[in-house]
């Protein structure tokens, strides 16, 4: 009876998603310890950051991040991210040499057994927001994006910093990049993004890595600045460029839930049933207008986004990948990186966990 208990258990493991947990490396306040001890926990979601943009990563740094991880009883799940050097996404003489750099950190991750990849390809800037510490009603804090606020930022300025700026550009680099991009529109950016996929997928496939880009965040141009990742028919035409589970998404609910016209739920549906989600970021927006929103608790009722449809949709395509609660509020009077707290982000989890199983047995009844 005991063998054939432990059979079913390990059956269920491996049809079950890899829930998982952003770690900053051993500069996060949040020790590995910890995040273990969040039930369900499996998967660690990092990189190396103190390598600079467009350098190829070392197979002897890769390994020792993995046995850090790995020592403390997880796997590492997804390496988020590898970024993409400006000069690929401007599309410069100089990308080959990143190209190549990129392709052979790839190579390295892959002989290191480590399985997705999740990058973006938004210019300049990674994800934006108005404000790091909103209060909600409930005293919690909270990542917003109110779009009249950002209207009136001007990143030029050298007196804005906000998650996602690369605060390594000097004001005279980002207004060179700037002055770049006023020759890069959609259709350009979507012309460098295919030159780049088409070099590393086929590195990618050898490597057994998948990868799977980030939707825009938000999914809107921003300060004058193109984005593409941003809606299904993008995200249709993204994946055609390169037919090959390989060359796969990251299902982002916060991203594309953040504008009003994506059902996310459908997207993920659509998307998983043709292999191509490789990674699930899944953490609940309210829409506060056609372009604003507060990001909020993972309970469905607290924001816009459905998170019981969110976890059937991936049920639907029998999804067995990594997934992360991604963001979360600052509650408990917890301190450190905004949005990255560990109590909400724990809470979150252990929903989408309990979401998962309830659904799962109502599934086998």
């Amino acid at each position: 009876m005991r063998k054939i208990i432990l059979k079913s258990n390990c059956e269920r493991e491996r049809k079950r998603m890899q829930m998982s947990f952003r770690w900053y490396g051993k500069t996060d306040s949040i020790p590995l310890e910890y995040i273990r001890q969040i039930p369900g926990m499996k998967g660690i979601v990092t990189a190396i950051y103190d390598i600079p943009v467009g350098e190829a990563w070392p197979l002897e740094k890769i390994n020792e991040l993995k046995k850090s991880v790995e020592d403390a009883g997880l796997y590492i799940s997804v390496i988020e991210s590898v970024p993409v050097h400006e000069d690929i996404k401007i599309g410069l003489p100089t990308r080959d040499k990143y190209i190549e750099n990129y392709k052979e950190t790839i190579r390295n991750l892959g002989k290191a057994g480590i399985p997705v990849v999740c990058y973006n390809f938004m210019p300049i800037f990674d994800w934006t927001r108005s404000s790091l510490d909103y209060e909600l009603p409930d005293g919690s804090t909270a990542l917003i994006f109110e779009e009249d606020v950002v209207a009136k930022m001007d990143p030029l300025t050298g007196e804005l910093s906000l998650p996602g700026w690369d605060s390594s550009y000097k004001k005279e680099e980002l207004q060179q990049l700037f002055d770049y991009y006023k020759n890069i529109d959609e259709e350009k950016l979507w012309e460098n993004l295919e030159y780049f996929l088409k070099e590393i997928i086929p590195v990618a496939e050898e490597a057994n890595v998948k990868m799977a880009i980030h939707p825009d965040d938000p999914p809107w141009n921003i300060f004058g600045l193109p984005r593409i990742i941003t809606n299904k028919e993008n995200l249709e035409r993204f994946i055609s460029l390169v037919d090959s589970p390989y060359n796969g998404l990251t299902m982002c609910s916060g991203s594309l839930g953040a504008h009003p016209d994506n059902d996310f739920p459908e997207m993920l549906r659509y998307f998983g049933k043709k292999n191509r989600v490789n990674f699930v970021h899944a953490r609940n927006i309210k829409l506060t207008g056609p372009r604003s929103f507060q990001e909020s608790a993972h309970v469905s009722e607290y924001g816009s986004i459905d998170m019981y449809e969110v976890i059937r949709a991936m049920k639907d395509f029998d999804y067995t990948g990594p997934i992360r609660p991604d963001h979360g509020r600052m509650i408990w009077d917890e301190t450190g990186k905004p949005g990255y707290g560990l109590y909400d982000r724990a809470l979150g989890a252990t929903y989408l966990t309990g979401l998962w199983e309830a659904e799962t047995k109502n599934r086998n009844r």
